[in-house]
């Protein structure tokens, strides 16, 4: 990890410090490019194939599927994030430095929103396609991008919380793809809930959210659900790292 660096005379934030050690680490790996080449073809394969096979420029449903993708794919960004420091004894230093686990958390959520934020960034590219060939409408393209920053966030902030109670990163994976899989799909089993349910189950849908900014609506209720998701799922993350670091 390397001891907190004094810059002009004042400590660096550890937090940027942990961000940008976990970008670096991310980047020199092949799981960053890997990954994100996958997603890519996947989302790609969504895009042209609306684009040419259906003649159509539009991005529609490249975001519609968009919250399933990310349920996949942020986990599998964010898996290694706290389980590799766990399992390689790695987060016993980082322990004795002097951080808080506010500030750990901290910066490994940035990473991992940034390494997402990074690995949907070529797709922009659809959108352009879409300007040149067509006449699409702007703002519904631009909440989509907005949206799926939020999806990023809450999306990362679980899988942080996945990969920091348990060393196993193919069960920080599994844990982190369950929650968010639900989140994005449960709105479709509305039909079998009684009716005075359905309100509160529609409200805790990812997708339903995601679905309404991506329409070029921005609500205070979507902005709330995703900051109080994010918020809850990076307090628990805290909170684990604090047991943790307890329990050495």
């Amino acid at each position: 990890m390397g001891n907190i660096k004094i810059m002009n005379g004042k400590k660096s934030n550890p937090a940027i410090i942990i961000m940008k050690r976990e970008i670096k680490a991310y980047f020199m790996s092949p799981i960053a490019y890997i990954v994100t080449g996958l997603y890519l073809l996947a989302s790609g394969f969504l895009f042209f194939n609306t684009f040419f096979l259906m003649n159509r420029a539009e991005l529609r449903n490249f975001f519609g599927i968009l919250p399933v993708t990310l349920s996949f794919f942020i986990p599998a960004l964010t898996m290694r994030i706290m389980a590799e420091e766990r399992r390689s004894g790695s987060f016993e230093t980082l322990m004795t430095l002097p951080v808080t686990e506010f500030q750990i958390v901290l910066g490994k959520f940035l990473a991992a929103f940034i390494s997402g934020g990074a690995m949907i960034a070529p797709t922009v590219f659809y959108a352009f396609t879409c300007f040149l060939f067509g006449k699409p409408d702007f703002a519904p393209i631009v909440c989509g991008y907005i949206g799926a920053l939020f999806l990023i966030a809450s999306f990362s902030a679980i899988g942080l919380f996945a990969s920091s109670i348990t060393k196993n990163q193919i069960i920080a994976f599994f844990t982190a793809f369950a929650i968010c899989i639900v989140l994005t799909l449960i709105s479709n089993f509305l039909i079998f809930m009684p009716a005075f349910v359905v309100n509160v189950i529609d409200y805790l849908s990812a997708y339903s959210h995601f679905e309404s900014i991506s329409r070029g609506i921005i609500d205070t209720r979507d902005i709330v659900y995703f900051i109080s998701l994010t918020a809850l799922f990076f307090v628990l993350s805290v909170r684990a790292v604090k047991l943790s670091g307890e329990s050495k």
